[in-house]
Parts: C-alpha cells; structure tokens; sequence
C-alpha cells in the first residue's frame, strides 16, 4: 500500500516538492524585498532628520515614526542609534562611488584625480552641512565598526591607478591613500568648524597629495 503524501498549510495534496520549493523560494524573495525597501526607508528617514538637527535630532522614536515602522522593528535592524548613523554614512559613500562611476575624474596626473574624488565628497557633504557633521562625529565617536576609511582609500586609489585589482593593506600606495583620507577628514572638521573654505581645503589637499604621491 502506497503512503498518502504529505499536506502541510494549504499546499495542494498533489503538489510537487519542486513546486513548493519553487514557491517557498518565491515568498522568501517578496520577503527580502520588503526588508530591504523597510531597511533604505529607515536609514533615509534618519538622513532626512539629521540633515536638520544633527545628530541629536536622529531620536530612534522619531525616526521610526517618520520611516512608518514599529520601535520595535528598528530595533531590529538598527540595535543603537550609532549602527543606525554608521548606516547613513554607509548611503552616503554609496552615492559617492555611485557618482565617480558615472563621471570618473579626468585629472591627468593620480594625485590630481585623487583630490577631485576627495574634493567630490567634500561638496556632496556640504550640501547638507548638518548630516555632514553628524556623519564626521560618528566617524570620531563611534565604537561600531565601520568601513569608511577603507572605501574612502579605495575609491582613491581607483581614480588614482585605475581598477588595476586588489592592492595590498601594506603597498606604499594604500598607505598613502589612507594618510590622505584621514587629512581629509581632519580638514572637513575644520570646514564643518568655520575655520577653512573648500578652496583653502583643496590647496592643502593637493599639497599633501603630491607630496606623497610623488
């Protein structure tokens, strides 16, 4: 005598498992989708926030209000509010490499692309001179980890020697590219400050760069 298959839920006692597999599949993609579509809604809602009030202004209340989520929800994908900025400065490097692929920089030596991709970021920042400082506290205050030095280096050193593969962490040249991000990044605090213009920041980052990239 033959075993009856199997019915779980509401699947078709003549279902085939390649079929429910299939179908599975299917729902575990809508699902992704929704989580990715409520993940980008949170981290805009907190940009959005920050580039009126800073960091302060970036309340995880407020911001699930406003992205249409449950505190509790935010929670978690964001388990504190630093993940929650470490995730804003992330978007923001994203339309940045988004940018330099578009429109890579057309200086004719390294160290001159190399500051136009510095100089790039600078005046997209800018733009929003409050999130601009939240996301340059965070990178000062933040104990979460984050990977902004490393993509900052790399997008340097694409424009600088072209996608010529992966560079190691101890090459002369991923040294260097790092030491100007960290120039740059004490520059754009003393920007953020009132204490230096963009064409001032750029004299001295042109310094700096053929200096080490000589």
């Amino acid at each position: 005598m033959t075993a009856e298959p199997t019915v779980t839920g509401d699947e078709p006692s003549g279902a085939p498992a390649a079929d429910r597999r299939a179908g599975q599949a299917a729902g575990q993609g809508v699902r992704s989708r929704s989580q990715h579509q409520r993940r980008k809604r949170i981290v805009q809602a907190a940009a959005a926030l920050a580039s009126r009030g800073g960091i302060e202004a970036m309340q995880m209340r407020t911001v699930a209000e406003r992205a249409g989520v449950a505190l509790g929800t935010l929670y978690r994908y964001f388990p504190s509010k630093m993940d929650l900025v470490v995730a804003v400065v992330s978007e923001e490097i994203d339309l940045l490499e988004r940018s330099i692929e578009r429109r890579p920089p057309r200086g004719g030596a390294p160290a001159q692309r190399t500051v136009e991709v510095l100089m790039r970021a600078t005046r997209g920042l800018m733009r929003e001179p409050e999130l601009a400082e939240a996301l340059i506290r965070s990178l000062l205050l933040s104990d979460v980890k984050t990977d902004f030095s490393d993509r900052m280096t790399n997008l340097m050193l694409r424009a600088a020697n072209g996608p010529s593969g992966d560079i190691p962490a101890d090459d002369r040249r991923r040294v260097v590219a790092r030491a100007l991000s960290a120039v740059w990044t004490m520059e754009m605090i003393e920007m953020l400050r009132g204490q230096a213009t963009a064409d001032e920041i750029q004299a001295r980052l042109e310094i700096s760069a053929d200096r080490l990239l000589d």
